[in-house]
Order: C-alpha cells, then sequence, then structure tokens
C-alpha cells in the first residue's frame, strides 16, 4: 500500500511538474517571439534611414561634381574671353592645373572652334601660327559647318591629345555645341561614345557626355571665337563618385535625359549583395535633368544590420527551454538527482580503488625487477629508488641536491679515482633533455668499499607524467667486465695455441717445397695451397682476435700527422706493384689528430684496402682521401673510391659483424674490418658512416678529435680518462701507485708469457692480438714484420718476435 501511495504521488509530481513547465515555456516563448519583432521592425526603419542618408550623399556628390565641371569650362571660357589671340602656350597655361585636379571620369579639355569646308585651310594656318603645331583640319563629310578641335589637355591618362578632330561627327556633342552658341551658357551632351574612344574595344567603350562653354568676345558687339568642351565618361564618373560616398555598400545607375525624351542607362555600379533597398532622385545638369537609381542591401548597411535579433531569439529560445527543463527537474528531479549521486558515488569508489590498485601494482613491478630505477624531479630531487637500486647503491638516505650526489654514492669515472662530473652525470644529462645510454661509472662508498662498476642508462620523464624530471636505470656490469677480460686473455691464449701449430706447419711446407724443387708441379702446387689456407686461416684468427680486443684494448693517443700515415698505408699496398699498374690513388691535405696511432692505421688500412679491392674487373681503381674541420675540436676524413658500390640494403648492416655486402662476387672477407673500424672510431669518441659516392663507388667517412692548443689534448673518451696525479693518504702519488701496478702487471704478464713458451713451439712469441695493427710507431716496410698490440687490455707491451 505504501508503494502504491509512492507510486501515485510521483506521477503527481510528474504531472504537476510537466504541466509548470509548459506553461513557463510559452510564456517565455512568446515574450522572446514579440521582443524579436521589435527589434527586426526596429531594425528595418535603421536600414530605410541609412539608405536615405547614403542616397543623400551620393545624390550630393553627383550634383557637386557635375557643379563643378559646369562651373570649370564656364570659368575656362570666361577666361579665354579676354584673350584677344589665344595661344598654346596660353591655353597650356589656364588648363595646366587641371591635370591633379582629381577630375572624376573627365576625359580631356579642349578648346574647339567652328570653320565652314572653304575656311578649313585658313583656320589651319591660324591656329598652327598660335602654337597648335602640325595641327591637321580634316573634315569627315562635307556639311554647312564643322567643329574642330585645336587644344587639348588629356586628363586621368586618357593618352595623348588628339586636336583635329571634327565634333561634329557626333551628333549628340554638336547639338550642344550649337545649343551653347545658341543661349550663351554652358550645355550638356546626350549621351554618346567619345569620338577619341571609339577606336577602343567595345567592351572598353563607354557612354559618355561633353559640357561645352561658349567663348564670346567682351566687345559691344560680342564675336564668337569658339568652345571650352570638357569630356566626361559615364561609367568612371559614377563609380568614382559611388565608390567614394558609398563605401562599397551602394549600387548606382545613371539615367540621362536626352532631347528626344529618352532616358538611356549612362552607367551602373554594382556591389555585392542581394539589393532590397531602392531610392530615385532627379539631378539638374546645366540644362538637362540626370536621374540617379541607388540600391542596396539592408543586411550591409552600416548600423542598420545587426545578429541581435536573430541572437536574443536563439538565446531566449535556449533560455526559455532551460527554464522550463529546470522547473521540470525541481519539480519531479529529487529522486533522480538522488540515484545519480549514488551512481557518482560509486564510480569514484571504483576510480579510487583501480588508482590503489594500479599503485600497488607498480611498487610491485618496481619491488621485482633486478634493474635498479631511479627518478627525480626537476629539481634533482630523488622521487623513487626501487629496493635493487638502493641494494646497488648500498645507501639508505637519498640526498637531494645534485652536487652532493658524488660524495654522498660515491661516484668515480672508470677509472675509479677521478669523481665523476655533476654536469656528465645521466640524470642530469636528462634532465637537460638528453637522454644516453651505457654511461660507465665507479660506485664505491662505506657500504661498497671494494667498489663496483655500474652502467647507467637516463631518459627525461615522459611528460604524461605531469611534471617534469628523469629517471635512471643502473646496471652492475663488474662481473661483465671481468668475463670479458678473461674472455680477453683466453682469446689471446687460444689465437697462440691455434696460430703455433699454423706456423710448424707452414714451416714445414716451405721447407718441404724448397727441398722438392725437382718434383713434379702438382706436389709444388699442393704445398703452395696449403702455405695459402695456413696463411688465410693465421688471418682470420688475427681478425677475429683483433676484433675481441679492439673494445677493451688501451688507447695511446698522441697527434698523429694522417699525412704521413697514409703515405705509408698507400705505400704499403702499393709498393709492390709495377709503375704502370699501380692505381690512382689522390690524398689531399690532411689535418693533424689525436688519435692511437696503431688503431688509426688499422682503420686506414682496412678502408684503403677495401676501396682498391671491390671494383670491377679489368678497372683501374681510383681512391680519394680528404679531410676537412668539422664541428670545432673534431676532424673528418673520407675515403671514397669508384668501386662497385654498396646496395642500400646492405647500407644498415655494413658495420655489423660478419656481414658481407659482395660475398656472392666472388670476393675475399671475414665480414669483420668495419666492424672492427667502427669500434675502433668509437673508442675515440667518433662516428662512422657510409654513403654513395657521387661520381659512382662508395665513400666511407668517420671522425677524429683533432689536439686541442699548442700541444694539448681534446679530452679522451670516458673509458680512456686518467686523472692527474694527487697526493694518497699513504703517502704515494695517483702515478707512483700506477708504477706499483705495471709493476705487477709486468710481473703478471711475464708468467703469462712463460705459461704460454711452455706450451707453444716458438719462443717469445707476441700474441697476435691486433695483429694487423703495427706498433705505435709504424714504419714505412711491411706491415708483417712491424710488432704487432697484445690482446690482453693491459698497459705494457711485450717482447716482440717474429710469427
Amino acid at each position: 500500500m505504501l508503494v502504491l501511495v509512492k507510486r501515485r504521488e510521483h506521477s503527481a509530481g510528474r504531472l504537476s511538474g510537466l504541466l509548470v513547465a509548459g506553461v513557463v515555456f510559452v510564456v517565455g516563448l512568446t515574450v522572446v517571439i514579440a521582443v524579436h519583432a521589435g527589434l527586426r521592425s526596429t531594425q528595418r526603419d535603421n536600414a530605410e534611414r541609412v539608405m536615405d542618408q547614403r542616397t543623400a550623399v551620393a545624390q550630393a556628390a553627383v550634383r557637386t561634381e557635375t557643379e563643378r565641371y559646369r562651373s570649370l569650362v564656364e570659368a575656362t571660357a570666361a577666361g579665354f574671353r579676354t584673350d584677344d589671340a589665344l595661344t598654346w602656350d596660353d591655353f597650356d597655361t589656364a588648363t595646366a592645373p587641371l591635370a591633379s585636379a582629381n577630375l572624376i571620369g573627365a576625359a580631356s579639355l579642349g578648346f574647339v572652334v567652328p570653320a565652314t569646308d572653304e575656311q578649313i585651310p585658313a583656320v589651319q594656318r591660324l591656329w598652327r601660327s598660335r602654337g597648335a603645331e602640325g595641327l591637321t583640319l580634316r573634315a569627315t563629310e562635307p556639311r554647312d559647318e564643322h567643329f574642330f578641335t585645336i587644344f587639348t589637355r588629356p586628363l586621368h591618362n586618357a593618352g595623348q591629345a588628339r586636336n583635329g578632330l571634327d565634333v561634329s561627327a557626333a551628333p549628340e556633342a554638336a547639338a550642344a555645341l550649337e545649343e551653347s552658341r545658341r543661349v550663351g551658357r554652358p550645355t550638356v551632351s546626350d549621351t554618346y561614345v567619345l569620338l577619341r574612344d571609339r577606336r577602343l574595344p567595345p567592351e572598353q567603350q563607354q557612354l559618355s557626355f561633353v559640357f561645352a562653354a561658349p567663348v564670346w568676345t567682351p566687345a559691344s558687339r560680342p564675336e564668337f571665337r569658339g568652345w571650352v568642351v570638357l569630356g566626361l565618361r559615364g561609367q568612371d564618373f559614377l563609380s568614382g563618385v559611388l565608390a567614394t560616398v558609398g563605401q562599397g555598400k551602394l549600387d548606382g545607375r545613371l539615367l540621362a535625359t536626352g532631347r528626344d525624351g529618352g532616358r538611356p542607362v549612362v552607367a551602373e555600379h554594382t556591389v555585392p549583395g542581394t539589393p532590397d533597398l531602392r531610392r530615385s532622385v532627379d539631378l539638374p545638369v546645366a540644362d538637362r535633368v540626370w536621374t540617379l537609381l541607388t540600391q542596396a542591401d539592408a543586411a550591409r548597411l552600416p548600423g542598420a544590420s545587426s545578429t541581435l535579433p536573430l541572437t536574443l531569439l536563439l538565446t531566449g529560445i535556449a533560455m526559455t527551454v532551460l527554464l522550463a527543463g529546470l522547473v521540470y527537474v525541481l519539480a519531479t528531479g529529487r529522486a533522480r538527482a538522488v540515484a545519480r549521486v549514488q551512481e557518482a558515488t560509486a564510480e569514484l569508489r571504483a576510480a579510487e580503488e583501480e588508482s590503489r590498485r594500479q599503485a600497488v601494482l607498480l611498487g610491485a613491478i618496481m619491488a621485482s625487477i633486478t634493474d635498479a630505477v631511479g627518478v627525480v624531479d626537476e629539481n634533482g630531487a630523488f622521487l623513487l629508488h626501487n629496493p635493487a637500486a638502493r641494494a646497488l647503491l648500498g645507501v639508505t638516505e637519498d640526498t637531494d641536491d645534485p652536487n652532493a650526489w658524488q660524495q654522498h654514492y660515491g661516484l668515480y669515472e672508470p677509472d675509479g679515482r677521478t669523481p665523476f662530473p655533476v654536469e656528465d652525470m645521466p640524470l642530469m644529462r636528462a634532465l637537460r633533455g638528453e637522454p644516453c645510454d651505457g654511461v660507465e661509472m665507479v660506485l664505491r662508498n662505506a657500504q661498497r668499499p671494494e667498489g663496483i662498476l655500474v652502467s647507467v642508462d637516463g631518459r627525461p620523464l615522459d611528460t604524461s607524467a605531469g611534471r617534469h624530471g628523469a629517471v635512471a636505470v643502473f646496471r652492475d656490469i663488474t662481473e661483465l667486465r671481468r668475463y670479458e677480460n678473461d674472455l680477453a686473455v683466453f682469446a689471446g691464449v687460444v689465437a697462440h695455441d691455434l696460430k703455433a701449430p699454423l706456423a710448424v706447419i707452414r714451416g714445414h711446407c716451405e721447407a718441404a717445397r724448397d727441398d722438392l724443387d725437382e718434383s713434379p708441379g702438382e706436389v709444388r702446387g699442393s704445398l703452395d695451397r696449403i702455405i695459402l689456407a695456413v696463411d688465410r686461416m693465421a688471418a682470420l684468427i688475427d681478425t677475429l682476435l683483433a676484433y675481441t680486443t679492439a673494445r677493451d684494448a688501451p688507447l695511446r693517443t698522441r697527434r698523429v700527422d694522417l699525412e704521413a700515415l697514409v703515405a705509408e698505408v698507400v705505400q704499403d699496398h702499393t709498393a709492390h706493384l709495377p709503375p704502370d699498374g699501380r692505381p690512382r690513388i689522390h690524398v689531399a691535405a690532411l689535418p693533424v689528430v689525436e688519435a692511437d696511432p696503431a688503431m688509426l692505421r688499422h682503420v686506414l688500412d682496412n678502408l684503403i684496402g677495401n676501396a682498391l679491392k671491390y671494383v670491377r674487373p679489368g678497372t683501374a681503381p681510383r681512391v680519394e682521401v680528404t679531410g676537412h674541420p668539422s664541428g670545432g675540436t673534431w676532424a673528418r676524413i673520407e675515403v671514397a673510391d669508384r668501386g662497385i658500390g654498396i646496395p642500400d640494403s646492405d647500407k644498415p648492416d655494413i658495420f655489423t659483424s660478419f656481414h658481407r655486402a659482395h660475398a656472392e662476387a666472388g670476393y675475399s672477407g671475414t665480414g669483420l674490418g668495419l666492424a672492427i673500424c667502427k669500434r675502433i672510431v668509437e673508442r675515440h669518441g667518433g662516428e662512422i658512416d657510409v654513403a654513395d659516392n657521387p661520381g659512382g663507388g662508395t665513400r666511407f667517412g668517420f671522425t677524429l678529435p683533432v689536439p686541442v692548443g699548442d700541444g694539448s689534448t681534446p679530452p679522451a673518451p670516458a673509458a680512456a680518462r686518467t686523472a692527474p696525479a694527487q697526493p694518497r693518504d699513504d703517502g704515494f702519488t695517483e702515478n707512483e701507485e700506477e708504477t706499483m701496478d705495471e709493476t705487477d702487471e709486468a710481473a703478471a704478464r711475464a708468467a703469462l708469457e712463460r705459461a704460454l713458451a711452455q706450451r707453444a713451439a716458438m719462443e717469445n712469441a707476441r700474441l697476435p692480438g691486433l695483429s694487423a695493427l703495427p706498433a705505435a710507431d709504424p714504419s714505412g716496410h711491411d706491415p708483417a714484420a712491424a710488432p704487432l698490440r697484445a690482446p690482453v687490455p693491459d698497459r705494457h707491451s711485450t717482447s716482440a718476435g717474429a710469427e
């Protein structure tokens, strides 16, 4: 029963709400429509008033201009009355100001005289004598009297003066001249095309008028001398006047009443819009009456058009609907409001629960991952350190001052002694918007006194997180480095063990070949092939060992004269060739660089060797080596050839290990040469790239640092930086400790050499290592005889020996 009562109350409330809302809507709509109608009526009245004002202004402008033209010809004629012998100079002086008088639509002002057929020669001689040079009077057709233009002043770029025209050829102009002479005052002609305009294309011709004022002498018995005539183009006149006073809002049509009672349309001026307002006014002009018809689009008239009525109508309807809806909602929406509040609360609780779950999940992920992660805000204050980060750093408390990071966490350069610069730390670089990968540093503090080597990646914090900051990922690579060092030592031992039997095989083959000089050629050929196979195997071992040690071998940088080094490499590749069979190699002026000479020689030897090797059969190699500064403290070296080139599909992988672009073409190689070059260049902090040579072939380019100042060197790459000698608590300097370390390492090295001597057949043999690399002081003789660098990444050289 209670539920039924509530339902009835709810229905009654809805019905009363609908009724009240309907009444509010009808009343509001009625008021809005009434106000809209009133505004539209007022707007129409404003449009009519503006139209009247614009038409009056246009009427006054046309009357003013036409009256000015009438007064002009009348005043000019009055001036000529007092001149008994009118000359061209007099006419020119009197009419010169008119050229700048802004006479709208005026074509020209002229002086016209009458003459019969018999008088034409005499009149022509008279006016030639008065300055009308070259005047020729030609009658268009026989008639009682002709009217010739003697002097003419062109106006508004009307072209050159055309004297000698027979105005009587235009009946409308002739009638106006005769009427003016008869009545003794200015007259206006009927509309016609000016004689000077009849040579124009039809679309450029206009209906025009002439104003004519007679010139009589002031004597008691006046003598007629001629007329002052002003030509007026109708379209130019009407467009000029209405463009000025109508401001692009007023259309106009000009009608002129002729002597025959006709009212032709002389000119029309139109503007954009749909005219709905029209006016017509008559204008007395001299002895004629013109009619000006104006029309305009009410919506374009200033002050007469507004979107206020429509805006008010739409706004009123919208507000009425809103008000009616509000009344309905207030009458019937209490239960609905409660339901919506409950629904919103439930959604908010669900969103809060989801946020909490995401936060727990993120925390679990951060706690589970083994990589150390740290996040800082824009000021360098730590927002997050996951458990792996705290365990790796060995510090329980963070510091929010970036300048204290080095001492607080114990961060050093890879040498383990040089404090790591704050500005070079990955998090600081990431805060500057500079991503970085694989930045190595030593972490040593009270919790980690032995120190560990870590690799750090830094990235700017994604702006979607809602704030600026940076994130860094730390990885402990201490064991990885130890493994790599052990692997390098192992590679050296393996290379020695592999090459020792090869040397024995080669020696026995050479001895057997020498002893079998009289044997058949097949036997010696087999021995030669064995020797070649041994050499290829030795070269492959050298290449593999060079590849494995190129990254970790110590850099011994110094100033290197590139021109001398390139000359030695070229000499090594071409000395054994006859003069007429040597390739064309051009070496431009090259800069001095700061590099490890032995490693740099390997790069040049590989690139120049490839340029000489990868050529089309029967084609002489052409190589060009150039260098130029690149970005202040760097130099760019380029090696270009005219060989077979590298396909675009192979270029992205050309510097990867064991990749060969032309293996199917029969060119030999291991696929490691360019990978070694890339490692060496990157060890020096530079970059290497490849591109097509515009003249055909390939162009390799790489960058190297140049010496800074006089004898000073630029900063070494991060892996090769060393700290200056500093006093230590135990009384030794850093350099003295390094000397002691070198002594220990020398002893270890000697022990290794003894072990190798016991296991190998060759004594005092140099580990091959970077066997393709000559010593730091390269010589000009055969590079195979040059001392070789050890593969183990230490700072000592071992005893030299022949392989």
